[in-house]
Order: structure tokens, then C-alpha cells, then sequence
């Protein structure tokens, strides 16, 4: 698919601080995303359910439609979709107070995260050997950065397919070009292609996975 056809929407939600301009945009989206605001406890998780709702009405407003008058379902996985509009493809994610979302003429997946400290541990335990291997023999902020480049990729292959942790880490193994871009993964699910587009916004690093027509 062209890339031109995939499009990404980004939103700071520490905009959304000014109490009155956050029950406007409260009041504007759909009383399904209301109680998903609700249901959290603390104020900056409130914002970021606010701002990946915000963006998913932002994107669907370039097909004529509002988030507060679409319907929305979950697949048997729990990935969201518009049984109404099976032409139309997105994925929400956030990470501190940025949130993400991306539209698709395909099944698409997404996940930002903001870079911190890499977890050794965990890429060991769940990454395939080659992907540790590669982000242990870095040091510092370039360890840090690679960690989450492939946590992203993963977490959005993952979406993409659907199928949510039901699919192990360690059963797709990205591959890295000499510039350090992604250009294989190599994966047993389904016969598909998918292509996958890198993004950085200042200590955030976000991907995209869309599945190929």
C-alpha cells in the first residue's frame, strides 16, 4: 500500500490541562469514550483516554464521520474497529502524554512509548536471541533507544495481525539494515507483507504496521 494512503495524527494531551477546554472536549465525544475516561483513576490517564479519542474523531472527520456517531466494536482479540465502515482501518496508542493514532485503507497497528531506561530483562525473556543480542551490545541512550524501536515494531506487528499478546515476542524476528532501518520481519503467522514506518517525537519513538494489500 502507499504510504501516502496511511495517515498519522500526534497529540501532546498536556494540552488538555485547562479544566474547561477538557469537559469541552469531554462533552463532544461519544458517551462509550466518556465512561472510558471515566473509569480511570488518575487525571493524566484521564487525558490520554481523552486524546486518543480526540484523535480517532480528528481522523474520522476526513471521512465525513464523527467519533460520537460511529460504532465501534472489538474484535475477538480486542482490537477496535467500525463494523459500519470496514473500509476504514485504525489503531490508537499512548505512552506519558503523548497519543497516537493511524488510519489505513488495511489492517494497521501502531504503538508509541517514551524512551526510558532498557529493560534487559525483559528483551532477553521475550525477544528472539539476535534481537537481545543486538540491544545488549549497545550502551547508554543508544541501548535505551533501541530497545524501544523494537518494542514498538513488535507491539505494532502485533496489533496489526490482531492477535495482541496471543502471539508470542519471540515468534517474529525483526531484521535492521546497515542504516538501522527495519526492512525484514520474519514471521510464521500468515503469508501477508507488512510494512513498517518509524517515528520520533523528541524522547518518544513510535511505529507503524500496515498489512499489505
Amino acid at each position: 500500500m502507499d504510504s501516502k494512503k496511511m495517515k498519522l495524527y500526534t497529540m501532546d494531551t498536556e494540552e488538555l490541562s485547562d479544566a474547561a477546554y477538557f469537559k469541552k472536549c469531554y462533552e463532544s465525544l461519544s458517551a462509550g469514550r466518556q465512561k472510558k475516561i471515566d473509569s480511570y483513576r488518575f487525571q493524566a490517564d484521564k487525558k490520554l483516554s481523552m486524546g486518543a479519542g480526540l484523535l480517532l474523531d480528528r481522523g474520522l472527520a476526513e471521512y465525513g464521520l464523527r467519533e460520537a456517531e460511529v460504532k465501534i466494536a472489538q474484535r475477538e482479540n480486542g482490537k477496535p474497529y467500525l463494523p459500519d465502515y470496514p473500509q476504514i482501518h485504525y489503531n490508537l496508542s499512548h505512552s506519558g502524554s503523548m497519543a497516537l493514532a493511524v488510519f489505513a485503507e488495511t489492517e494497521v497497528g501502531c504503538d508509541i512509548e517514551q524512551i526510558q531506561a532498557a529493560n534487559l530483562k525483559l528483551a532477553k525473556r521475550f525477544f528472539c536471541p539476535r534481537e537481545y543480542a543486538y540491544i545488549a551490545e549497545l550502551e547508554g541512550e543508544c541501548q535505551d533507544y533501541a530497545f524501544y524501536r523494537f518494542w514498538t515494531l513488535k507491539e505494532s506487528f502485533l496489533k496489526a495481525t490482531g492477535m495482541g499478546m496471543k502471539l508470542p515476542l519471540d515468534s517474529f524476528e525483526f531484521g535492521l539494515s546497515a542504516a538501522e532501518r527495519v526492512i525484514t520481519v520474519q514471521q510464521s503467522y500468515d503469508r501477508r507483507q507488512y510494512e513498517f514506518t518509524e517515528y520520533d517525537f523528541g524522547r518518544y519513538h513510535a511505529a507503524v504496521c500496515v498489512q499489505m494489500k
